[in-house]
């Protein structure tokens, strides 16, 4: 059984992108899941996340991209959680830079990923808030886009880029590309746009919309400084209840279309 790799993506920042990876993995890591989270954002928040300073690693995705080291070399355990982590820092910008010289450039991450697809059953990758060269690799390695998204106005005119960009990855570098689903975060039922803004998504999207909706929580919000998912902070807390039940939807689809 080879692992199925979710990118976590929006070109937009502050979504909930890190938030809905770092969580998502220690969800599937609680169900007894071999899981790794993959961060490949310069800004290092889903390595910080896990209670790792990103500026005391030695190596990290960077070296990882450009083949200076192999993702096993690189690869941690956090303290105290369940997952392995391939973290990531400031390096990661150069990185970029660096890949631009190279060919087949945006396969740099896929290859680094083939010798462990047989060790874990998922793999999350947090991209960066830009559609770049870091994405363009993540959307390459990907079986899947998870966009979480907050319900808002300019949300639905950035979900037009990604997905148009989606589709060019799908024509150009993955064909079997697919779109895993569309997460409402940050979510305030008592605001009236939210609610609008979520029922165009529904109109428009189907059930690529996850029924489960992650509402704003400030022990979400806490979780981090702790370097901890909200899942171990507070389980009990209504963020940590929403990232367990999404877990609970995202298998019970990939069980349905194993299925069919």
């Amino acid at each position: 059984m080879s692992a199925r790799i979710i990118a976590v993506a929006n070109q937009k920042g502050g979504v909930g992108k890190t938030t809905t990876c770092v969580n998502l993995a220690a969800a599937f890591a609680g169900m007894k899941y071999p899981i790794l989270l993959i961060d490949i954002d310069p800004q290092g928040n889903a390595t910080t996340g896990c209670g790792i300073d990103p500026r005391r690693l030695h190596v990290s995705a960077c070296e990882v991209l450009l083949g200076e080291r192999s993702a096993e070399e690189t690869i941690l355990r956090p303290e105290g959680l369940d997952f392995d982590l391939l973290p990531s820092n400031g390096d990661l910008t150069a990185a970029e830079v660096a890949l631009l010289q190279q060919d087949r450039r945006e396969f740099a991450l896929k290859r680094a990923l083939k010798p462990l697809l047989a060790r874990y059953a998922w793999i999350f990758i947090d991209c960066p808030p830009s559609l770049n060269m870091l994405t363009l690799n993540a959307l390459a390695a990907a079986d899947s886009v998870l966009i979480p998204m907050q319900c808002e106005y300019y949300a639905l005119e950035g979900l037009t880029g990604l997905l148009n960009t989606v589709e060019q990855v799908r024509a150009s570098v993955n064909h079997d590309l697919e779109i895993e689903g569309l997460l409402r975060t940050m979510y305030d039922g008592r605001n009236n746009l939210a609610n609008a803004v979520s029922d165009q998504l529904i109109e428009n999207f189907g059930d690529r919309v996850y029924r489960t909706l992650v509402p704003r929580n400030i022990r979400v919000a806490e979780a981090p400084s702790y370097g901890l998912p909200v899942m171990l902070y507070d389980p009990r807390s209504k963020g940590a209840l929403a990232h367990l039940s999404l877990a609970g939807e995202m298998l019970r689809r990939y069980e349905k279309r194993n299925i069919a």
